[in-house]
């Protein structure tokens, strides 16, 4: 567990993470304006209401740590790789679900040190949940104000239960379904932004395929949480754990979370990714 967060720092930033998801919440209920990025995804003034908010936030708890966020101005790899410990965050990972009003969106922050997600929130504001993981240390999630401690479950025998696979309504449709021919008796649930990770660190969801493209900043603060619930988030090729800022892009591989291996997914997931 890293000490560098302590229970009174980590009730700052949950404090300021939620104050922030209030400023989003103003101006989800109004009508509000969407634009377009260069790489064609939408943009609205709550996703950068939120950055401003949780830039101040982190630098004013953290004066030290540099902070990477989804909408910062592009940072060199040859800055970046000096960075042993520094912030990462989404100001608002699910614009499409923002922008559809499904209340499916999320606020992320994460610290990563030496390339590794230690710590993450994530805060659901239409939900009024919380998730909160340090790696070696706690992890729960505050819903309605109630604090709950959350972990992974054991995969059910499908035959008894079937396996919970959640997944995106809007990404990588074709290689996921090929990956969900594979398994065992399961279902399916559609759900958007972070909160997928989040479903199988609480043990309501067994598996979350990723086969189409995600940045480190919509995934880093819920793997967080995932592997301090007992869970990892790996690289679907190769099996191995994501890992944060170790080249110039900040693109993600294909994923997979999972709340336990099993030779069955494994199997289904290779298949699928070389059809």
């Amino acid at each position: 567990m890293t000490a560098f967060i302590s229970n009174e720092r980590r009730a700052r930033l949950i404090e300021g993470v939620h104050a922030a998801g209030c400023e989003v919440m103003a101006i989800y209920k109004d009508d509000f304006s969407v634009e377009t990025k260069a790489d064609q995804s939408p943009l609205t003034e709550a996703d950068m209401a939120s950055h401003h908010a949780l830039i101040a936030l982190l630098q004013k708890i953290t004066p030290d740590v540099p902070v990477l966020s989804e909408e910062s101005d592009t940072i060199d790899f040859s800055t970046r790789q000096a960075w042993q410990r520094y912030w990462l965050i989404d100001p608002l990972d699910g614009t499409k679900e923002f922008v559809n009003k499904n209340g499916e969106f999320t606020l992320n922050v994460a610290l990563i040190e030496k390339g590794v997600p230690v710590f993450g929130i994530v805060y659901a504001p239409v939900l009024q949940t919380t998730w909160v993981g340090q790696v070696g240390g706690e992890v729960f999630k505050i819903a309605q104000g109630i604090y709950i401690n959350i972990q992974v479950r054991e995969l059910p025998d499908p035959d008894a239960a079937p396996w919970k696979v959640v997944g995106s309504r809007f990404h990588g449709a074709e290689e996921v379904e090929s990956f969900c021919a594979g398994l065992p008796q399961h279902e399916w649930v559609s759900m958007g932004s972070s909160i997928k990770l989040c479903l199988v660190a609480e043990g309501h969801a067994d598996l979350y395929p990723r086969l189409a493209p995600t940045c480190e900043w919509d995934t880093a603060a819920a793997q967080a949480v995932v592997t301090a619930a007992g869970g990892e988030v790996l690289n679907a090729h190769t099996l191995e754990p994501l890992r944060c800022n170790q080249q110039e892009s900040l693109l993600n591989p294909h994923f997979i979370v999972c709340g336990q291996r099993d030779s069955r997914w494994e199997d289904a997931l290779s298949a699928a990714l070389n059809k």
